[in-house]
């Protein structure tokens, strides 16, 4: 069973963060424990794209930014994957740097030392070269930049489901299984 950290930084891109939680409350049969960390500015971000406050409704713990009591600050609690999204270059460069100063950095740098699985959802463009180092840097130290890019082959209709082919490929990286689009298939 899967123990996911899903952290939520404050870049553009809420409907990201807003999709995966969705579909991991569809796929909750897969996983033990959904632990999540959303920062203010995500809240404020949420609000703004979204229009509403919806995230109050997940049934996943949330933590606040500075809670070093939570579970997953610590790698005996066994969380086997951290899912960055939407993250944004500042908490990309505070992982890279191995900063530690709130809950999400730190429970990044124990997903990073433990060898499991981060994932990082990057939401920017265009890149500067610091960018680019830092997922250099988090790349090397095991960690995964997936960027918010998403693919168009399924043929998505809505934005719902353009951002859905994003997530989809989160999901596949963390090994939970999902009913997404596979290049090839008929359906």
């Amino acid at each position: 069973m899967n123990k996911i950290i899903v952290s939520i930084t404050g870049a553009s891109g809420a409907i990201y963060a807003k999709c995966l939680l969705d579909s991991l409350m569809q796929l909750q049969d897969q996983l033990e424990a959904v632990g999540v960390v959303m920062s203010d500015n995500a809240k404020i971000v949420w609000e703004t794209e979204l229009g509403n406050t919806d995230y109050i409704k997940y049934p996943f713990n949330f933590y606040q930014k500075n809670d070093f009591n939570a579970p997953f600050a610590s790698g005996s609690a066994q969380y086997n994957t951290m899912i960055v999204v939407p993250c944004s270059m500042g908490m990309l460069g505070r992982i890279a740097s191995g900063v530690s100063d709130d809950l999400s950095t730190r429970a990044a740098d124990v997903i990073l030392k433990e060898r499991r699985k981060l994932i990082l959802v990057a939401r920017e463009t265009p890149y500067n070269l610091i960018h680019i180092k830092n997922m250099e840097t988090v790349t090397l130290a095991g960690g995964i930049i997936c960027p918010a890019t998403p693919s168009f082959y399924s043929k998505p209709a809505t934005i719902e489901e353009v951002a859905m082919t994003v997530v989809h490929r989160i999901l596949d990286l963390a090994q939970i299984k999902n009913p997404s689009f596979r290049w090839g298939s008929t359906k």
